[in-house]
């Protein structure tokens, strides 16, 4: 792996603004086990033993530093060092964070993989990064993730070793082991431009893409959201996000670090779980997708089933908002939201109640330099460009293709040409339309994706990846693959089929056949709609907004 992510002239100008600094993520972790040693840091699922077997445990600052140190000791006897590539599969867990810091701690590169990814994905992610270990636990659930691991360890010839986390507590590594970790830490050079972790991201294309990012950006990241909650050490963080991606690691795990309050992790998501865990830790913040929050709202019976007023502040995002189930919330609760837009590529757009005090407001609008004040808010540059003409676009209620640089901002993908997601003058183009709203033109207004990603729960599901395997099926001529509202997930996967002459293919065949290529289940359609033609340009390519304009609405049951 490369170090060195991004230019010198852009380091030195970042470093000069203060949106850079000298601090590394090891470093916040052991300023924290310093400042606090005794203090609980992390806290696993009340239902880890269901999830992975393993008892639920309660570490502190110290106990945390002594199992990193265990990690970090047995990656490095195993011949696993600085530019190294970690893969790993595990749910949010307090072995998790132990494999996330481990990592750091030895200067390797982290690409972590949702529990929901199986074979296929796996083993093109690990091709693609070259990984060196896989981690992973014995099993979540009914799933045998040590067996796919190691599976796939056949099918990567990079991949040296596969370990399998037991969860048996805090302990620290050997004196044997303890020493050479010593030795090989006392030789190591790390620096904040170097590639710290490759999350994924499917955009609109498959396979999906690699973002390769540095303690730089990544900590300009978690400051806009440390900030923007107002964290310090007396709070505590509950984390329903996966940490894979941008809200988990840029929204919640690195403002744990910087904070140094206390982490509480929550898998898979289970509203029950997730409002006990807020009433029995005391949480006083938490993100959560938009679709929680309307349950929350419409069943009166679930919120009031539990004591929720430890919480001060929550965030939200992953979705547009609604205006009003925000307001109805905050009338409700007197807890306020702030409203998050996110990308793992670094739009870091934040909207809280100091900056827009309206709610229905806040839930649709975002300061035009993406935060409203500080050395970060000050670096960022945004344009909306129209995307027919590349005109720059610089007045209200004109829609256009958000663009932008500055120091949240990934340095390009981590396989093939990133040059197409850039323009001329450098800006990355995001794939989302806004406009220029308010009074004063003083915001930045949502309107929708250019591109036809489905997010179904928070995860982003790359349509063109099922349209192909799709298009083997014996019975199926023409196919296009949408996202449908839905009141829980935000969207549901639709599959849009032209049959081939004399069948009638249904959405259990087309489920199973993909079931047989090892595609993970939450990718798998969950409507069929059968159409005699496809919406097409006269140069053939798809019109998604006329595909879903040929659903038909799902009948309204009694």
């Amino acid at each position: 792996m490369m170090a060195g992510l991004h230019p010198p002239a852009l380091v030195a100008r970042y470093r000069e603004s203060g949106a850079w600094g000298d601090t590394t993520i090891d470093e916040l972790f052991r300023r924290q086990v310093a400042a606090q040693p005794d203090r609980i840091a992390v806290v696993d699922p009340p239902n880890k033993a269901e999830l992975t077997g393993g008892k639920p445990q309660r570490w502190t600052w110290r106990q945390l530093d002594a199992a990193v140190d265990r990690l970090a000791a047995a990656l490095v006897g195993r011949g696993i060092g600085k530019g190294d590539v970690v893969a790993a599969q595990l749910p949010n867990s307090v072995d998790l964070v132990q494999t996330v810091l481990a990592t750091v701690r030895i200067g390797a590169v982290l690409t972590p993989f949702p529990v929901q990814y199986r074979e296929r994905e796996l083993v093109h992610m690990c091709q693609a990064t070259q990984a060196n270990v896989f981690i992973t636990c014995e099993m979540v659930r009914d799933r045998k993730l040590a067996e796919v691991a190691s599976s796939i360890s056949a099918q990567v010839p990079s991949l040296r070793r596969v370990l399998v986390l037991r969860g048996d507590g805090p302990a620290g590594p050997s004196a044997p082991a303890r020493a050479h970790l010593r030795n090989y830490l006392a030789d190591l050079t790390v620096d904040p431009n170097d590639s710290v972790s490759i999350c994924w991201t499917s955009g609109t294309e498959a396979p999906p893409k690699g973002v390769p990012r540095c303690h730089y950006d990544w900590l300009a990241i978690a400051r806009v959201c440390h900030d923007a909650a107002e964290l310090t050490s007396a709070d505590v963080m509950l984390n329903p996000f996966p940490m894979v991606n941008m809200a988990g690691f840029g929204g919640l795990m690195l403002p744990w670090l910087m904070s140094g309050c206390v982490l509480v992790q929550h898998q898979p998501f289970e509203a029950d779980v997730y409002l006990r865990q807020i009433q029995d830790e005391r949480a006083t913040y938490t993100i959560v997708a938009p679709a929680l929050l309307a349950r929350m709202m419409n069943e009166e019976q679930l919120r009031e089933s539990f004591d929720l007023t430890s919480l001060r502040l929550i965030g939200s995002g992953a979705a547009p908002l609604a205006g009003d189930v925000v307001a109805a919330w905050e009338t409700a609760t007197k807890v306020e939201v702030i409203n998050f837009f996110g990308s793992n590529e670094g739009t870091c757009l934040v909207s809280t109640p100091k900056q827009i005090p309206d709610a229905h407001d806040r839930s649709r609008y975002f300061p035009r330099n993406g935060v409203a004040r500080g050395v970060i808010a000050e670096a960022m540059e945004l344009r909306l460009v129209d995307t027919d003409t590349g005109e720059v676009i610089t007045e209200s209620g004109r829609r256009g293709e958000l663009r932008l640089k500055g120091p949240t901002l990934f340095a390009g993908y981590q396989v093939g040409t990133s040059a197409t997601f850039f323009d001329a003058e450098g800006f990355f183009r995001t794939g989302d339309l806004f406009e220029i709203a308010g009074e004063n033109s003083d915001f930045l207004r949502y309107v929708d994706r250019v591109k036809d990603i489905i997010i179904r729960g928070g995860i982003n599901i790359a349509p063109a990846e099922i349209e192909n395997m799709l298009a083997a099926h014996p019975s199926v001529a023409d196919v296009a693959v949408v996202g449908v509202p839905d009141e829980v997930m935000g969207e549901r996967t639709c599959a849009v089929v032209v049959p081939t002459a004399g069948t009638t293919p249904t959405l259990d065949d087309l489920v199973e056949f993909l079931r047989r290529k090892k595609i993970s289940s939450y990718k798998l359609p969950e409507r069929l709609a059968i159409v005699e033609s496809l919406p097409r340009t006269p140069a053939g390519k798809m019109l998604k907004w006329a595909v879903r304009a040929q659903i038909q609405p799902e009948p309204v049951r009694a």
